[in-house]
C-alpha cells in the first residue's frame, strides 16, 4: 500500500471513530462528543500500532492495560473496542446510556470487555492506572528472573484537564513519580475546554513543569497530534525505564465541528442534527446515514485480532518456557491473577486470652496483619503515613520503594485520596490490598471506596482512632457521622469489632471476600478481651450474635445492642442490671450489613420480637439504629460532635459508661412497663 493509500485509510478509520462518537451522543440525545472527535488519532494509533493486546481475550494476562481516566469520553473507548472486534456491537452503539446497554454513560468494569476500570469521577481513573502500574512492577519484582521477563506490560491512560484538577490526581501522580513507575504513560488532552467554558477560568498552571516536578518524563507535542508523532512519542516513553511519562496533546474539542470546535458546548451536549451533518461534510462523510462504519476501515481496525492473537501467542511461549524453569513460581503467579486464596488459608485465625489484658483493636488487627500475610502472599498494603498510629505495616516483609517495588508494605505519604485509588488498581491486578488511616479521613476516601463497591473489588479499608475514645485530639478527628455515613453506601461491609477475638475474624472474612469491599473500624484505646468460647467463629459471617444471655436461662426483658468498645460497657451494664431483677441480653452487632443479610429466623432468634426493650449503644450517630431498635426501643448515641479530653473523660460527658448505659436502659424498661400496664 502507497504512502498516501495508508494515509487515507487512516484518516478514513480516525473519521469513523469521530462519526461514531457523534452519532451515539445524538441517538443518546446525552453525552460528550467533542473529546472523542478530537482523541480519535491517539485511540487509533494506541490500539493498532502501540498496545500489546488481544480483542479475543480481553484478560489475557500479558495485555497492556488502558485506563480511560477522562470516563465522560466514553464513546471514544466504546467506538475503538467495537471496531477493533472486542465484542461490542453496532447495535450497542446505537444503545449507548440506554438502559441495560453496555455502552453506559461512563466506562463500567464488566459490564464490556476491554474495560479495565469504572472512571466515573474524574481524577479516580488516573489514580487506578497509578495502582495497576505499581501491580506489575510488584508482580515483577517477585516473578521476574534472568531471561524470564514474564511480567513486563505497560499502562496508558488518558486524562483531561479535569482529572488534572482534582485533588486524588496530584497525590496519586505524586506518589508515582516519586517511586518511578517507568511503565506508566498518561496523554494529556490539553484542549483548554471545561463545562463552564475556557479552562483559563479557572486552570493556569504549567501541567508540564508540575509533573515534571513529580519526576515525570514529560514530553509536549503541541498540536501535532497525526499519527506518526502519537507514536514516535509513545516508543519515546516506553524507552523511560526509570519514571512514568505525561505526553500532553494541544487538542481541538469536536474537531472539524464548523460552528463548535473549541467550545463549551461540544464537552458534554449533543452537537445537533444540523452541526453533525456539518461536521461529517467536513469529514467527506455520508451526511444522511447515521452510524455508517466504512468496510475498509472496519477491516483495517479488525487487523488487531489477528496481531493480538500473535502477540498473546508469543507471550504463551514464553510462559511455556517460565513455567518449565519455574512451575512453583507460575503456579503461584496464576493463582494471583486469577484471585485465588492459598488452599487453607484462613485456618488458625489468632485468638486472645482475656487473661492478658484489654488490647487495642487496632493492636489486635496487626497481629491479625501477620498472620493473614504470612498464609496470602499477595496481601499488601500500607497507610497514609501513619503507619506507627494504624498499626499496618506486615512485618519483615519489606517496603515498595523508588525503583525497589519487592517489598509488601507500602507508603503513600499524607495522601488518602490517592492512597483509595491506588489500592483499588492494586486490586484490579490480582493483589489482596489494604489501605489504612483514621476513621475521620474516610470522608477524604470515599469516592475511592464507593467506585470499589461498585466495581465490586474487595479492597480492604483499615480505619483506626474509631470514635470520641481518641480523646485528646478533639473535634476534628474524632468521627461521629462517619459509621453511619459508610454504612449507607451499598456492598460495602462495615466491620467495628468488640474486642481482638472478633477483630481477627474480620480479617479472615475480609481478605475471603470476592466481590465485597470491606472498611474495619478499630479502637485506639485498649478494650477488655472476649472469651475465645464466647464470640463464634461465625460472628463476622453472622454479623451479630447473642453474646451475653439472661441469666439463669430466663427471657430477656431488654436487649443492649452495641457494637466496638461500647459492647464491654453493654456486658458491664447488664450484670448491673440483672441484680435489679431485670433479665438483660447482650447482642455484638459487628457487622450491620451482614447481620441485615440474614434470614429472618436467625435475627429473630438474636433480637427477640417479642422483646420490645432494646437499647442500641455506639459512640456515633444514631442515624441507622431505629431499624434494630424498633419503635418502641432507644438508641444512645451521639447527637453532636466530640470534644477534646482525655477518653475517659469525654465518653463520660456524653453518657457512655456503665452506669449511664444501666440507667438509660432501666428507664427503657420502665417507660415500656407502664406502656404495658395503660394498655
Amino acid at each position: 500500500m502507497s504512502t498516501g493509500a495508508a494515509n487515507q485509510l487512516e484518516t478514513l478509520a480516525i473519521n469513523t471513530i469521530r462519526t461514531l462518537s457523534m452519532d451515539a451522543v445524538q441517538k443518546a440525545n446525552s453525552g460528550h462528543p467533542g473529546t472523542p472527535m478530537a482523541l480519535a488519532p491517539l485511540a487509533y494509533v494506541l490500539y493498532t500500532r502501540i498496545m500489546r493486546h488481544n480483542p479475543a481475550h480481553d484478560r489475557w494476562p500479558g495485555r497492556d492495560r488502558f485506563v480511560l481516566s477522562a470516563g465522560h469520553a466514553s464513546m471514544l473507548l466504546y467506538a475503538v473496542l467495537y471496531l477493533t472486534g472486542y465484542g461490542l456491537t453496532l447495535d450497542d452503539i446505537k444503545s449507548f446510556r440506554q438502559l441495560g446497554s453496555p455502552a453506559a454513560g461512563h466506562p463500567e468494569l464488566d459490564e464490556a470487555p476491554g474495560i479495565e476500570t469504572t472512571t466515573g469521577p474524574l481524577g479516580q481513573g488516573i489514580g487506578n492506572a497509578v495502582g495497576l502500574a505499581l501491580g506489575e512492577r510488584m508482580l515483577a519484582a517477585r516473578f521476574n528472573r534472568d531471561g524470564h521477563e514474564i511480567v513486563d506490560h505497560r499502562t496508558f491512560a488518558i486524562v483531561s484537564d479535569g482529572d488534572l484538577q482534582e485533588g486524588v490526581s496530584s497525590e496519586a501522580c505524586s506518589l508515582a513519580g516519586h517511586l518511578g513507575l517507568g511503565r506508566l504513560i498518561a496523554f494529556y488532552d490539553d484542549n483548554h475546554i471545561s463545562i463552564e467554558g475556557d479552562t483559563a477560568l479557572a486552570f493556569s498552571e504549567d501541567v508540564g513543569k508540575r509533573f515534571q516536578a513529580y519526576g515525570w518524563h514529560v514530553e509536549d507535542l503541541g498540536e501535532n497530534i497525526s499519527p506518526d508523532a502519537l507514536e514516535a512519542a509513545s516508543e519515546r516513553a516506553i524507552a523511560v525505564a526509570d519514571r512514568p511519562s505525561l505526553i500532553i496533546l494541544r487538542s481541538h474539542i469536536a474537531e472539524g465541528s464548523p460552528n463548535k470546535q473549541d467550545t463549551g458546548e461540544a464537552h458534554g451536549a449533543p452537537l445537533g442534527d444540523e452541526e453533525v451533518r456539518l461536521t461529517k461534510a467536513v469529514y467527506g462523510w455520508p451526511t444522511e446515514e447515521p452510524f455508517y462504519v466504512p468496510d475498509e476501515a472496519l477491516d483495517h481496525f479488525r487487523e488487531a485480532i489477528p496481531r493480538g492473537g500473535e502477540l498473546e501467542a508469543a507471550w504463551e511461549d514464553r510462559a511455556r518456557a517460565y513455567r518449565e524453569a519455574y512451575p512453583e513460581l507460575w503456579a503461584e503467579l496464576a493463582r494471583v491473577e486469577e484471585r485465588r486464596l492459598p488452599e487453607g488459608w484462613s485456618d488458625g485465625v489468632p485468638q486472645f486470652d482475656p487473661e492478658g489484658g484489654s488490647i487495642a483493636t487496632r493492636k489486635a488487627s496487626s497481629t491479625a496483619i501477620q498472620w493473614a500475610a504470612e498464609r496470602v502472599p499477595e496481601l499488601v498494603g500500607g497507610s497514609a503515613d501513619l503507619g506507627p498510629s494504624t498499626l499496618t505495616p506486615i512485618a519483615g516483609a519489606g517496603d515498595v520503594a523508588r525503583h525497589n517495588f519487592g517489598g509488601r508494605t507500602l507508603h503513600f505519604g499524607v495522601r488518602e485520596h490517592g492512597m483509595g485509588a491506588i489500592v483499588n488498581g492494586l486490586m484490579l491486578h490480582g493483589f489482596r490490598a489494604f489501605g489504612a488511616t483514621f476513621l475521620i479521613f474516610s470522608d477524604y476516601m470515599r469516592a475511592s471506596i464507593r467506585l470499589a463497591a461498585i466495581m465490586k473489588l474487595p479492597a480492604i479499608f483499615v480505619f483506626t482512632h474509631d470514635s470520641i475514645g481518641l480523646g485528646e485530639d478533639g473535634t476534628t478527628h474524632q468521627p461521629v457521622e462517619q459509621l453511619a455515613s459508610l454504612r449507607a453506601m451499598p456492598n460495602l461491609y462495615v466491620i467495628r469489632p468488640a474486642d481482638a477475638n472478633e477483630t481477627a475474624l474480620a480479617w479472615r472474612f475480609a481478605i475471603g471476600q470476592s466481590t465485597t469491599p470491606s472498611a474495619l473500624a478499630l479502637t485506639r484505646q485498649g478494650v477488655p478481651v472476649l472469651s475465645p468460647e464466647a464470640v463464634p467463629a461465625d460472628a463476622i459471617e453472622r454479623g451479630g450474635y447473642i453474646l451475653r444471655d439472661a441469666a439463669d436461662g430466663a427471657d430477656p426483658e431488654l436487649i443492649l445492642i452495641a457494637t466496638g468498645s461500647e459492647v464491654h460497657l453493654c456486658t458491664e451494664a447488664a450484670r448491673l442490671l440483672e441484680t435489679d431483677g431485670i433479665p438483660t441480653r447482650v447482642v455484638s452487632i459487628p457487622c450491620v450489613e451482614r447481620f441485615g443479610e440474614q434470614d429472618q429466623g436467625y435475627r429473630d432468634l438474636v433480637l427477640r420480637p417479642a422483646c420490645r426493650a432494646r437499647l442500641a449503644v455506639e459512640a456515633a450517630s444514631s442515624f441507622g439504629w431505629a431499624r434494630w431498635v424498633g419503635d418502641d426501643g432507644d438508641v444512645l448515641g451521639m447527637e453532636s460532635f466530640g470534644t477534646s479530653g482525655p477518653a475517659e473523660q469525654v465518653f463520660e460527658h456524653y453518657g457512655f459508661t456503665v452506669e449511664a448505659v444501666a440507667a438509660r436502659a432501666r428507664a427503657l424498661t420502665e417507660t415500656r412497663a407502664a406502656g404495658a400496664v395503660r394498655s
